[in-house]
């Protein structure tokens, strides 16, 4: 159940209450595509890190270890040691971005699997037996991601068809989460609302969506490509088109910017593997803006990533020491950026609450834009 709590101008502050913990939103979930973060985080690292909600990936985990391993071992809770929500994605973008072969049909996609070849078929109700294995808190609504940019007339034959996916999505679940062997009988479904730039189509399929009265509800196709500008225009658009008692998801963003902007049209859910990978390349977010320790000048520089942060790489270690295991082609040197940037990202989003509880949202926002040099 999610509650509204509190609102600035179209910013939301909510609570959304699950079968495995409550949700403070706006949240940003950490990215474990195959049930672990990269970086070689662990799952008690999130725990000290503030992280509430992990998301991992359909279509990685079907392909290794299988999702009926994941259900035999008891789901991905206890598969990765995780008592805290977990949201599945739906599979769709990876079918769609990491399949060289496909062919789309009415029934689903056929396609390729990026690691061994093999050939593997996924529409509506497969992915939605595969999430019930997985026995995530969040599934997602199987649809089709459309490339970008697309002519009017294929993006409007392909939200028609996420439409109809999403209804089969609807009935199989419903069908799943009775049966006495399903793992999560409360597991949640998110739809998502496609559409590229084209603010009437992604309008009428946000209308659409919402007679459905689903758990919550996504933006996706976004961050493919278009301006940021671009991305805010449509946000602005279509959020206001879907239910404001619900929550408001934007799949695949972003950058500290992307969600101080989107948190102000409305979005409350956020995910973007940027902390992590950046992360791995030493580049690393602080409150001045991001940083590359790969830099000469980093070489004696004594002082922490960022003095404004409480993570276990700020409080031990040095820009110089980090730089030196980089070049060392040390493995903690990936561990701690990875650590930092999560930890920040995690503490922004605890700042953006307490800013919208104080009722103080646009002051803080200003502010924090300016300390990024924005």
């Amino acid at each position: 159940m999610y509650t509204l709590l509190k609102t600035e101008a179209r910013a939301k502050r909510g609570r959304l209450i699950t079968p495995h913990g409550v949700i403070e939103t706006p949240v940003f979930m950490n990215v474990g595509t195959a049930a672990a973060i990269k970086g070689a985080v662990s799952t008690m690292d999130l725990k000290e890190i503030g992280c509430q909600v992990e998301l991992s990936n359909t279509y990685h985990l079907h392909l290794r270890p299988g999702d009926q391993i994941i259900k035999q071992l008891g789901g991905i809770h206890k598969f990765m040691v995780w008592d805290r929500p977990v949201l599945t994605d739906s599979g769709g973008f990876q079918v769609f971005s990491l399949a060289a072969l496909r062919k789309i049909k009415e029934e689903g996609v056929y396609f390729a699997s990026h690691i061994d070849g093999r050939k593997i078929f996924m529409g509506p109700e497969e992915s939605m037996v595969i999430q019930s294995n997985i026995a995530s808190t969040i599934a997602m609504a199987f649809d089709e991601c459309p490339p970008y940019p697309a002519t009017r007339e294929y993006m409007q034959a392909s939200v028609d068809r996420t439409t109809r996916w999403l209804n089969r999505c609807v009935t199989k679940m419903d069908a799943l989460n009775k049966q006495d062997d399903t793992i999560n009988r409360a597991q949640m479904l998110f739809g998502i609302n496609q559409g590229g730039t084209y603010h009437d189509i992604r309008i009428e399929h946000a209308k659409c969506l919402s007679e459905m009265d689903l758990a919550g509800y996504a933006i996706g196709g976004l961050a493919v490509g278009e301006s940021h500008e671009a991305m805010y225009d449509v946000l602005e658009h279509v959020v206001p088109h879907l239910p404001v008692a619900k929550p408001t998801y934007l799949m695949g963003v972003g950058t500290p910017e992307n969600i101080l902007e989107a948190v102000e049209r409305g979005v409350d859910f956020f995910d973007c593997v940027l902390p992590a990978r950046n992360g791995r390349h030493a580049h690393v977010y602080t409150n001045q803006g991001k940083l590359n320790l790969l830099n000469a000048r980093f070489e004696t520089d004594d002082t922490p990533i960022d003095a404004d942060c409480d993570c276990p790489a700020c409080t031990a270690y040095s820009r110089a020491y980090i730089r030196h295991l980089f070049k060392a082609k040390e493995m903690l040197a990936m561990r701690l950026c990875v650590l930092h940037n999560l930890s920040f990202f995690n503490r922004l989003m605890r700042e953006i609450r307490d800013a919208l509880d104080a009722g103080d949202f646009k002051s803080y926002k200003k502010i924090k834009l300016s300390g990024f040099g924005k």
